[in-house]
């Protein structure tokens, strides 16, 4: 039986479509092994928002070869959409396929035959990237995270994701509740709701702009219609995330009260200059009104340092915005140029090390958020839902909340949740709880 191997960069809705993948290659007829292994295909898919992931997939293209000199390499995903001659010319790739060609890869492996000229390629005009295909990832029994948008129509100035994966559309509701009725049947406790751009759920397939549901109705029907302990919202643009959606949210049983909300830069200047579709002061109404919904609810944010044009009074000018603002971590990344972008001829180049600098002061401003908002909740009965994993006799979970916490291995509570109360920090950053006598109804089992 042939074998195949997968490795995904990028973002969860990545993970989501590499099993989509991977379930058509066990259709086929192969065994998938891990990517360390010797394979006879290896499958990259891939990410292009930054440099550091384009250097990425040169490095995983090495490995592959190195577990077997002869294994067939296949790279998709969006830097394959983006720079499919740039792939072509590393050695030892030997198929390149784009934006919709990616889901068909065991059509185009023939012989799978090793070729010592330049790989095979299928691209395609991105404008062609106009259908919808359901995808899930579901290999971690804990959470699946589920596809329900693709593509973008937003034109923010320093983003190639239009540009890799094309425009807004989405699946129907009925197939996005079907897929989530399917994950929770497997057992699975937590389905994660991902996409480009999810607020912009209901945009039909072929540029068709008619919205059939809105985010709020697939987030309604989800709630009454799947049987799972919990849902979760990946990420969502702060000019959608409207105040019917906190609401709802907030009072479901089922929809974990943590928002992860792009924000990119604190400073109006740069926002315009960036394209976003929101100013400062409705990412800060947002904040505010989640928070006075629920104080407990967890909110995440992604900020870009070094944009062209941000001075260091601009720079000062979103640090401390972030640092007003009740909000509980950061994702920081540093903006790199990328080709066919407007922000890549702006003036006002940030030099690399400035770039550096400020990136690492936003990550000590978020390990200080992160630890004020843990802090917050010690004393707290939280629903925990544990993973799976003896990871040298610890494990680990996630609150409702997003809380991470560790205690001792206990095979009772793998993939379970349980409500405890959250009673300390530990020094490496994790929480610990407390374990009372009428929750503890499991053996051999403590708080750290």
């Amino acid at each position: 039986m042939p074998t195949v191997a997968f490795h995904t960069l990028g973002c969860k809705l990545n993970f989501a479509e590499t099993s989509t993948i991977a379930k058509d290659f066990k259709s086929n007829g192969f065994n998938e092994v891990r990517f360390k292994e010797s394979a006879d295909v290896y499958v990259i898919n891939t990410c292009s928002v930054t440099e550091n992931a384009d250097r990425e997939c040169r490095n995983i293209v090495g490995r592959a070869l190195r577990a077997n000199p002869d294994g067939f390499v296949v790279i998709v995903g969006c830097y394959a959409q983006l720079k499919p001659e740039q792939i072509m010319e590393m050695p030892g790739v030997d198929l390149v396929l784009g934006a919709t060609e990616k889901f068909n890869v065991t059509q185009f492996l023939g012989a799978l035959e090793k070729t010592s000229g330049p790989a095979q390629m299928h691209s395609c005009e991105i404008g062609e990237a106009n259908t919808f295909v359901s995808s899930y990832s579901a290999g971690d029994r804990t959470r699946a995270f589920l596809k329900v948008q693709d593509g973008c129509d937003y034109k923010c100035t320093y983003c190639t994701i239009p540009l890799a994966r094309g425009i807004s559309r989405s699946d129907t509701l009925e197939n996005v509740v079907a897929r989530a009725q399917e994950i929770a049947e497997k057992g699975i406790p937590e389905i994660v709701l991902t996409g480009v751009n999810v607020g912009d759920y209901g945009k039909g397939e072929f540029g068709n702009k008619r919205h059939e549901n809105t985010f709020m109705e697939l987030v309604e029907a989800l709630d009454e219609r799947v049987d799972v302990d919990r849902m979760r919202i990946s990420s969502i643009e702060p000019n959608l995330l409207r105040n019917e959606i906190i609401e709802f949210t907030q009072q479901s049983k089922k929809f974990v009260p943590h928002f992860h909300i792009p924000l990119q830069s604190g400073s109006d200047t740069i926002l315009k200059k960036m394209k976003r579709r929101y100013m400062s002061g409705l990412y800060k109404q947002r904040v505010e009104t989640i928070k006075a919904a629920n104080p407990d609810t967890c909110i995440g944010v992604d900020v870009i340092v070094g944009f062209p044009g941000e001075t260091e009074e601009l720079f000062l000018e979103t640090y401390n915005f972030l640092n007003s603002l009740n909000i509980s971590y950061l994702h920081v990344f540093t903006y790199s140029e990328r080709a066919n972008t407007l922000a890549a001829d702006m003036e006002g180049t940030v030099p690399i090390p400035e770039r550096k600098r400020r990136n690492k002061m936003l990550r000590i401003l978020s390990e200080k958020k992160k630890r004020a908002f843990y802090e917050s909740q010690l004393g707290k009965r939280r629903p925990i839902l544990f993973e799976g994993e003896n990871r040298e006799g610890y494990m680990y979970g996630y609150s409702d909340n997003y809380v991470r916490v560790r205690t001792f291995w206990n095979p009772d509570l793998a993939n379970k949740t349980k409500t405890f109360c959250l009673s300390g920090i530990c020094d490496d950053g994790f929480v610990t709880l407390e374990v009372e006598s009428r929750t503890a109804n499991v053996t051999n089992f403590s708080g750290i």
